[in-house]
């Protein structure tokens, strides 16, 4: 393994200079995509069956039923819930950040560098950006405590206000990711062209803030325990835990990707073109389900609006 930490960059031939049509079909494939998983998702799959039966077997107990003693459990439910809600709806969004790890790992002039810092650099930039939104609102979150609503039991229109707090952050975010594909896709202006480390870094904030919309059942009781403790670190260490336990099993997928193609998915990546529509689609892909699921779907279960409903939803 000594090779991964000293080893040459492996520079690859550079790209044509020639720039190709914005790919059309990539996009509108990626749109179509996006709005058939909000069809076909089911909360039940992955909230319950998955989420609920990761964090019992990891906790030893029933994770919804048994009390939150101490702050040491708490911020162990804080991680185990996290890595619980991996594939939520608020959260599988997150799987668009591999096209951008690949293309942080990725020096100037087409260099894909094979080295263990390489790999584990964009991953430290991702979680900078996440990090710090996660604490940020942790420490606001105990703060403001019920006045959120994303705390409270009330209803508007028969629609729960933390479900409206949901769509209308995971809206934001949707539209965020959508811009990103398509921009990464050259249909639009790339305000982060030649920056992928900044690209990186806004992700990770936008991965952060799944925490401001998200109604997971675990995170809601975490969040009740973080304010009912007072304490803003409490809360600002809770939510950094959550959010690294959403990230653990992509980081570990990519890196895995990586080093059992020995570099190849790295050399594979570093063509610009082929990178382009593979981080655009994904990214308009999750963008534009993240926005159909949030702000069409979520509401028409309380009668705002129509959407289609699958038989087991």
């Amino acid at each position: 393994m000594a090779n991964l930490d000293n080893g040459p960059a492996l520079r690859l031939e550079p790209p044509p200079t020639t720039r190709s049509r914005p790919p059309t079909r990539a996009a509108i494939l990626a749109v179509l995509g996006g709005i058939l998983l909000a069809i076909l998702w089911s909360f039940e799959l992955v909230d319950s069956v998955i989420g609920d039966t990761m964090a019992n077997a990891a906790l030893g107990h029933d994770a919804k039923a048994t009390p939150i003693t101490g702050t040491a459990a708490g911020l162990l439910f804080a991680f185990v819930s996290g890595l619980a809600g991996t594939f939520t709806a608020c959260n599988i969004a997150m799987l668009a950040s591999v096209g951008p790890l690949s293309e942080a790992s990725t020096g100037r002039a087409g260099i894909a560098r094979y080295t263990l810092a390489a790999l584990w650099r964009p991953v430290a930039w991702m979680t900078l950006g996440m990090v710090t939104v996660s604490a940020a609102y942790g420490v606001i979150g105990v703060l403001l405590g019920d006045r959120l609503p994303q705390l409270s039991t009330d209803t508007v229109g028969g629609m729960p206000v933390r479900l409206i707090q949901s769509s209308v952050v995971f809206g934001l975010i949707g539209l965020a990711l959508v811009y990103l594909g398509l921009a990464a896709l050259g249909m639009v202006r790339d305000v982060f062209a030649g920056r992928p480390v900044a690209r990186v870094v806004t992700i990770g904030a936008l991965i952060g803030g799944f925490l401001v919309g998200r109604p997971y059942p675990l995170f809601n009781k975490l969040f009740h325990w973080a304010v009912d403790t007072g304490n803003p670190l409490n809360g600002a260490l809770a939510f950094v835990l959550q959010s690294l336990g959403n990230i653990l099993i992509v980081t570990l997928l990519f890196l895995v990707v990586v080093l059992v193609t020995r570099g190849g998915f790295l050399r594979w990546a570093a063509d610009p073109s082929r990178s382009a529509v593979v981080t655009g689609a994904l990214l308009l892909m999750l963008g534009v389900f993240t926005v159909v699921y949030w702000d069409l779907r979520v509401p028409a279960l309380f009668g705002v609006g129509w959407f289609p409903m699958m038989p087991y939803n």
